[in-house]
This record gives C-alpha cells, sequence and structure tokens, in this order.
C-alpha cells in the first residue's frame, strides 16, 4: 500500500534523559582543552618571569651606573655602559682579574679529578669487594650526608690550622681526593649496582685482579657516573663562598666568589656596577660547562634507575 501524496517523513525529537549528540560532546571537550592549555602556559611563564628575573636584572645592572642599581626597579639603564666590564677586567686590591679565575679553575679542575679517581675506588669496593664490616662502614659513610657543614667547621679548622695548612689550597681539596663526599661515593655505587656480575666473574676467569677489573671492565662502563659528578663537582667548586672564606687569606689566592665580596665595602664607597659585571663574567664558565655536557649530565641522571 502507497503513502499517501501529502505524507512526510519525520524525525521523532530526542525525549528528555537520552544522551546527547557525540559532535556537541567532542566541541566542548575540544573547548575545555584549549581553555586548560592556555591557563597552563599563562602560569608557566608567570612562574618563568619569577624565576629569570634576578637574573634578568643582574644582567641589565652590570650596564648600570652604581647609583642606579641600588634602590631601581627599572630594568633598562639610562647611562652607563660597558665600563663596569672595563673595571672588573682590571681586577681589585692589586690583583689581576685572571688570578681570581686561574685559581677558581685550579680548585675546579683539582676538584673533578680528585673525585672521579677517590670515589670511583671507594664505589667500587662498596659495591663490589665483600668484606667483613662492610655494611657498617656503608652506614657510616651515608650517616655523613645527615651531618650537618656547620657542624664540623670548627674541628676542621683547627685540625688544618695545626697542621699548618691555612691559606692553602689544602683544605679544599684534601677531602676530595680522600673520597669525602659520600654523595658522589652513593651515586657512584648505585651505577655499578646496575651493571651485571657476569662481568666481573668473566675478567676473573681470565685471571684479572680487583685493580685490573676495575681498570679495564669497571671504569669503561662508568661513563655517565663519572660525567654527572665531574660535572657537579666542578659546579659546586667553582660556586664555594664558605670553604674559601675560612681558609684563604691573602688576596692573590682568592677565587672569583671572595672576588666579588671585594667589591663592597663598608667603609667607603661600593662599586656595585663593577661587581654585577664580575658576576656575569663568573657565571660564563658555568653556564658553557654546564651546556657542553647537558646531554651526559641528562643521561647519567637517567641511568641511575636502571638494572642490567
Amino acid at each position: 500500500m502507497s503513502a499517501p501524496d501529502n505524507f512526510v517523513e519525520t524525525v521523532p525529537d530526542a525525549t528528555p534523559g537520552s544522551p546527547a549528540p557525540a559532535q556537541p560532546r567532542r566541541s566542548r571537550a575540544r573547548t575545555r582543552s584549549r581553555i586548560g592549555g592556555l591557563v597552563f602556559h599563562v602560569f608557566s611563564l608567570a612562574v618563568v618571569v619569577v624565576i629569570l628575573y634576578p637574573a634578568a636584572w643582574m644582567l641589565m645592572s652590570s650596564f648600570k651606573p652604581s647609583n642606579q642599581i641600588i634602590g631601581s626597579v627599572s630594568l633598562i639603564p639610562e647611562g652607563g655602559g660597558f665600563q663596569n666590564y672595563a673595571t672588573a677586567l682590571e681586577g681589585i686590591g692589586g690583583v689581576s682579574f685572571w688570578t681570581f679565575v686561574v685559581n677558581s679553575l685550579v680548585l675546579a679542575v683539582a676538584s673533578v679529578v680528585g673525585i672521579t679517581l677517590s670515589c670511583s675506588v671507594s664505589a667500587y669496593a662498596f659495591a663490589r669487594i665483600t668484606f667483613p664490616g662492610r655494611g657498617i662502614f656503608f652506614g657510616c659513610m651515608i650517616a655523613t650526608m645527615l651531618l650537618p657543614f656547620h657542624v664540623v667547621i670548627i674541628p676542621q679548622y683547627i685540625v688544618f690550622n695545626q697542621l699548618g695548612m691555612i691559606n692553602t689550597y689544602w683544605p679544599l681539596l684534601l677531602g676530595k681526593f680522600l673520597a669525602a663526599d659520600a654523595f658522589f661515593v652513593f651515586l657512584m655505587i648505585q651505577f655499578m649496582r646496575g651493571l651485571p656480575r657476569e662481568l666481573d666473574e668473566a675478567a676473573r676467569i681470565d685471571g684479572a685482579g680487583h685493580v685490573r677489573t676495575f681498570g679495564w671492565v669497571i671504569l669503561p662502563l662508568m661513563k655517565p657516573a663519572l660525567v654527572t659528578s665531574s660535572i657537579f663537582a666542578f659546579i659546586w667548586s667553582w660556586n664555594d663562598f664558605f670553604g674559601p672564606l675560612l681558609y684563604l687569606k691573602a688576596p692573590g689566592m682568592y677565587t672569583m666568589p671572595l672576588a666579588l665580596r671585594l667589591y663592597v665595602d663598608q667603609t667607603s664607597t661600593s662599586d656595585y656596577g663593577a661587581q654585577m659585571a664580575m658576576a656575569i663574567l663568573a657565571l660564563l664558565p658555568v653556564v658553557l660547562f654546564f651546556m657542553a655536557f647537558q646531554r651526559h649530565l641528562v643521561q647519567g641522571v637517567a641511568t641511575q634507575g636502571l638494572k642490567g
């Protein structure tokens, strides 16, 4: 039976309580996602501005005259120029700027060498050699990480003073060559524990002792941990202020952080402009060092959680 000519087919309306069409739902979801992404990016930019503002202020202040630095809220320098950098490169207190740079480099490089050598050997002993009292010694080493540095300042100073090592670099370097930095030892132990024990057994079958096993088998595989330790050791030694302040008395032995203090004089006019310029110059080697080894740093930190 055919339908009448005036018959029009209609679609029934959605009943109350039936689910909404999929297209409007997806549109609302995309809108919420865009709003959430916008809020996240605005918040991230605000955090970046707060974090980078001190660095931007220091950089801009290095181009300002000293009378515009204190009490000024404007980042844009008015006048000034590169005079602060010229003053910083001339040195201060009769000591050349490059003397401070060389002193800091000597301490930083020596710290890297001492830490990588001593801490890697100590880590191998804890991770690969079984000896009586290993657990007790390991616990004592970890306990030193919980001991605040300020607790041992006076005893250490008395010991080094009696040994005649004040105003030398020995108090700042001796602990580096004796594996006194438990953090680096622990980092290397965790890395070695991820290396297969079969490597040691194969070396032992070939007649290698602990020295050859460490030097020819384990040490080449520790490159990520060694690079990570080197980066941290270099940066910490370069930026160290309190240690050199305690043990170094002659201006000719000062490092870069101590040289910055010389520009602030409580009894006469302080040259804040030159201080800001030297702070920028002192920051450049650390930034360049970090940028050069950033890939190795990320790789070394990431591999600490891997097990072979």
